[in-house]
C-alpha cells in the first residue's frame, strides 16, 4: 500500500468564491495578460480602457461631450460627463458581476465594454478603488480595497455636473511593479477621439479631439506618403478610410463598438473584400487581390448590437453574418469615390499595374530562389522547428527565435518549449536591406532561409509563429545584428511589425550569487541592487547567449520570459527613421554617432 498521503475529497473542500475574489484568482480569464506596462496590451491598460469605455458608451449614447483621464503615477482618474450611475446602483453596478445597464437596447445599442464585467474588474484587481456618481446636483460614492467595501456615502452636490467619477491603483499583489508608459495612454486617446467625431479627451491636461473620424487617424499615421487623397465613407454602422503608399505590404487598422481588433477579424476580411470587388467593378477588370492591396493602407469600424469575439481581450472578431452588408457597402462606397476623382481613378490603376509588373518578376525570382534551395536542401537549414504553429488551436502561443550563430541558440534548443518554440540561427551579420528592392531578398541565401523558415516568402498570411523574437547577444555586434533584422521587417514586412509579432528578447547581462542564492540582473543598476542585497557576492558578466547554460537559460524563455514589444508609433516615422539609421553616411548622420558613441 503507498505510504503517500491522499488527500481527502469532501463537502468541506468545496469552495464558493464571490464574482470579485474570482477575479483576483483568475484574473486572466478577464483581462488577459498581467505585464509590467511594457505592452500596450498589458492588464493595467485594460483596467484603464474598461473604465473609459463606460464614458465613451455614454457619449455614442448622446450624453457627455468630455472625458478627463488623469494618471499621476501609478493612480488612475477618470471623469465623465454622462448621465452618471444610478444613485441607487452605485455599489452594485461596480461589484456585482453581471449588474448593469449594458443588456438594454433602449439604454446602450453599440456597448464596447465587458458587459457587466468591466469596473467589477477594476474594482477587484485595484488596492484602492473609488467610484462617485453625480445626478441632479446629488451624488453617491464607494469606496473600495481589493474589491472589499471600506465605506459608501451620499449628499448633496450641487456645483458637480452629472456623470461618474473613478479613482484607482492596480494592485501590485496582482501585477507586480508596473509603471504607466503614457505614449500608451496618448495612443489610446487619439483612437478614441477619430472613433468618436466631436469626442473631448483631456489626458494629463493634453486634448484629443477629432473633427473627420478615421480620416484624421489614417492621414496622421501615413502623412506625407499617401500616393493620393485619402478616400472616406462614413455609414450608420461602418466607417472606413483608405489609400496607397509605395510601402511594401498592407496596413490596416479595424476596430469594432471603439475597440481595437489587432487581429481583425471578419469585418476586415469582408473589407478587403468589398474593396477589390469595388476596383474590378469600376475597372472592368479581374485583377488580383494581391496586385490590388500591394501598399494599401486602410482603417475600418463597425457598430454591432452583438460582437462575438475569439478572445476576452476582443482582439479579433468572429461575427460571420456581417460579411455581406459590409461587402456591399465597401464596394459600392469605393466605385463611388473613384467615379467622382478622375485623377485619382488615373493614379490607382498606374498603382494597380506597377504592382502587377512587379510580382511577376518577383515570381521568377521566388522560382529560381526555390529551385536552388531544393538543390542543397529538402529542410529549412540552421531551423529546428516547434510541434504547433500560429493559426492552429493549440499554436497561439508559438515563438521562433531569431539567433546569432550555433554557440547563441544552443542554449536555447537545449532549453526551449518543443511543443511552442521554434529556434532559427543567422550565420552573421546579415545584409543590411535598407534601400534594397524586394527581390534582393530572394537572392539572398540567407534572408530566402528566414522567410521560409517563417512562412512568409509567398504572403504574411502564411506566418508560421506568431511571435518572432530577436535574440541577440548585448554587445556591439548583437546590437547591430538586431537593428539588422529590425531593418529587414521594418523595410518589407512592416504590417508584422503593425500587427505586433515581432520583439526583442532580454536576457540577464550580469549573475550575482553567493553560496545560498543566486540573482540575474539586467542592468548595471540591478547588479548594484543585487550586490548590496547578498554578502560576499560573486559577479558574472555574460558576453553572448552562448555563455549561459542550458539549464540556466531555460527561465529566461520561460513563463516569465522578458521580451520588448517592437511598436511603430506611427508608419510615416519608419522611412525616415531607416534612412538616418541604416541609410548613407551623412555629416549629420557621423556626428549623431560621434556624440552617442560612448
Amino acid at each position: 500500500m503507498s505510504d503517500v498521503k491522499k488527500a481527502v475529497y469532501d463537502e468541506s473542500k468545496i469552495k464558493t468564491l464571490s464574482s470579485l475574489e474570482h477575479i483576483r484568482l483568475r484574473s486572466g480569464m478577464y483581462i488577459g495578460r498581467l505585464g509590467s506596462g511594457n505592452n500596450q496590451d498589458d492588464g493595467i491598460y485594460i483596467l484603464l480602457k474598461e473604465v473609459v469605455d463606460n464614458a465613451i458608451d455614454e457619449y455614442i449614447m448622446g450624453h457627455g461631450k468630455k472625458v478627463n483621464i488623469e494618471v499621476k503615477g501609478v493612480k488612475v482618474a477618470i471623469r465623465d460627463f454622462g448621465r452618471g450611475i444610478p444613485l441607487g446602483k452605485v455599489v452594485e453596478c461596480v461589484s456585482v458581476i453581471n449588474t448593469g445597464a449594458k443588456y438594454n437596447d433602449d439604454v446602450f445599442q453599440f456597448s464596447v465594454g465587458l458587459n457587466g464585467v468591466g469596473t467589477k474588474a477594476v474594482n477587484a484587481l485595484s488596492s484602492e478603488f473609488r467610484v462617485t456618481a453625480f445626478r441632479d446636483g446629488e451624488f453617491s460614492s464607494a469606496y473600495f480595497k481589493k474589491g472589499k467595501l471600506i465605506e459608501k456615502k451620499k449628499g448633496k452636490a450641487p456645483k458637480e455636473k452629472d456623470g461618474t467619477y473613478v479613482e484607482f491603483v492596480p494592485d501590485k499583489e496582482i501585477f507586480g511593479d508596473y509603471e504607466f508608459n503614457h505614449e500608451f495612454i496618448q495612443q489610446r486617446c487619439w483612437n478614441y477621439a477619430c472613433l468618436n467625431s466631436g469626442l473631448e479627451l483631456i489626458f494629463n491636461g493634453e486634448v484629443f479631439k477629432s473633427q473627420n473620424g478615421l480620416y484624421d487617424l489614417l492621414e496622421k499615421e501615413i502623412e506625407s506618403e499617401t500616393l493620393y487623397e485619402i478616400g472616406y465613407h462614413k455609414g450608420d454602422k461602418l466607417e472606413f478610410a483608405f489609400t496607397h503608399t509605395n510601402k511594401y505590404g498592407e496596413f490596416y487598422f479595424s476596430f469594432v463598438n471603439g475597440q481595437y481588433t489587432s487581429d481583425g477579424g471578419t469585418h476586415l476580411s469582408a473589407f478587403r473584400e468589398g474593396y477589390l470587388k469595388g476596383i474590378n467593378e469600376f475597372y472592368k477588370k479581374n485583377y488580383s487581390g494581391l496586385d490590388v492591396r500591394e501598399g494599401f493602407a486602410g482603417a475600418i469600424a463597425i457598430k454591432l448590437k452583438n460582437p462575438v469575439f475569439e478572445s476576452q481581450t476582443k482582439n479579433k472578431l468572429g461575427n460571420t453574418d456581417i460579411r455581406p452588408w459590409i461587402v456591399k457597402e465597401v464596394k459600392d462606397a469605393v466605385t463611388d469615390f473613384l467615379h467622382k476623382n478622375d485623377e485619382i481613378a488615373k493614379v490607382l490603376i498606374h498603382k494597380i499595374e506597377s504592382n502587377e509588373k512587379l510580382r511577376k518578376e518577383l515570381s521568377d525570382v521566388k522560382k529560381q530562389a526555390r529551385e536552388k534551395s531544393k538543390k542543397v536542401s529538402i529542410n529549412i537549414p540552421n531551423l529546428k522547428d516547434c510541434k504547433y504553429h500560429y493559426g492552429s488551436a493549440k499554436g497561439e502561443e508559438s515563438t521562433i527565435f531569431l539567433t546569432e550563430g550555433q554557440s547563441a541558440s544552443g542554449s536555447i534548443v537545449a532549453s526551449r518549449n518543443v511543443n511552442l518554440q521554434a529556434v532559427f540561427s543567422l550565420r552573421g551579420k546579415p545584409l543590411n536591406c535598407h534601400g534594397k528592392k524586394k527581390s534582393e531578398l530572394y537572392k539572398n541565401e540567407e534572408f530566402y532561409n528566414m522567410m521560409v523558415a517563417l512562412g512568409i516568402e509567398n504572403s504574411v498570411e502564411d506566418l508560421r509563429y506568431s511571435r518572432i523574437v530577436i535574440a541577440t547577444d548585448a554587445d556591439n555586434d548583437g546590437f547591430h545584428i538586431r537593428n539588422l533584422l529590425m531593418t529587414f521587417f521594418l523595410n518589407y514586412f512592416e504590417d508584422l511589425v503593425v500587427a505586433g509579432h515581432l520583439y526583442i528578447l532580454e536576457t540577464p547581462i550580469f549573475r550575482v550569487r553567493n553560496k545560498k542564492e543566486t540573482m540575474y540582473c539586467y542592468s548595471e543598476e540591478e547588479k548594484q541592487a543585487s550586490m548590496k542585497k547578498l554578502s560576499s557576492p560573486e559577479v558574472t558578466r555574460f558576453k553572448g547567449l552562448g555563455e549561459i547554460s542550458p539549464k540556466e537559460f531555460g527561465q529566461f524563455i520561460g513563463d516569465d520570459m522578458r521580451v520588448v514589444k517592437v511598436n511603430v508609433k506611427s508608419m510615416h516615422t519608419v522611412s525616415e527613421t531607416l534612412e538616418f539609421y541604416m541609410g548613407k553616411n551623412t555629416p549629420t548622420r557621423r556626428n549623431y554617432i560621434m556624440e552617442n558613441l560612448i
